[in-house]
Parts: structure tokens; C-alpha cells; sequence
């Protein structure tokens, strides 16, 4: 199964369901970034993504973008494949 790493503060009921998606499917760790106890990671994040808020999902090298995101993936059917690839 390939890595999975979410960038994530405290209290985003956003980043809960993505986990929770995620661990639905098989997921069993996600390396967590929470830019909140880290502004330096959220400016890392930023330049990475092009994006602001979070959470924002990476499943080995790919950028799946956020909930809504993994939630449009999921229903495209995606999700597992990409979770399973080599």
C-alpha cells in the first residue's frame, strides 16, 4: 500500500473525514503535518500545493488535494487503485 501524508491542524473537522476515509479503505498509518503547531510547514505546504487550507492529502508521490477531493476520488473509483499501486 502505498505512503500516505496529510498536512493538518487540531481542529479541522475536514482532515477527521479524510481520515477516516482513508482508514476505511485499508490505511493503517498517515504520516500527519499539522501546520499548526508548525507555521514553517504550512509555508512548505503552501509552495507544494499551491493551496491554503487543509487538509491536503499526498498518496505516495500524488497530490490528491483535500476532502472534497478524496471523497470525488473515491467515488471515480480511484482511490483504491491508487492506494494499491506499486
Amino acid at each position: 500500500m502505498q505512503t500516505v501524508k496529510m498536512y493538518t491542524t487540531a481542529v479541522c473537522p475536514y482532515c477527521v473525514q479524510a481520515k477516516q476515509i482513508l482508514k476505511s479503505k485499508g490505511v493503517l498509518q498517515i504520516e500527519e503535518i499539522r501546520i499548526d503547531a508548525d507555521p514553517a510547514q504550512r509555508m512548505a505546504m503552501m509552495e507544494i500545493t499551491g493551496r491554503r487550507t487543509v487538509p491536503q492529502i499526498f498518496i505516495g508521490q500524488t497530490h490528491v488535494g483535500g476532502c472534497d477531493d478524496l471523497m470525488a476520488l473515491d467515488a471515480r473509483q480511484g482511490l483504491l487503485p491508487l492506494l494499491n499501486a506499486a
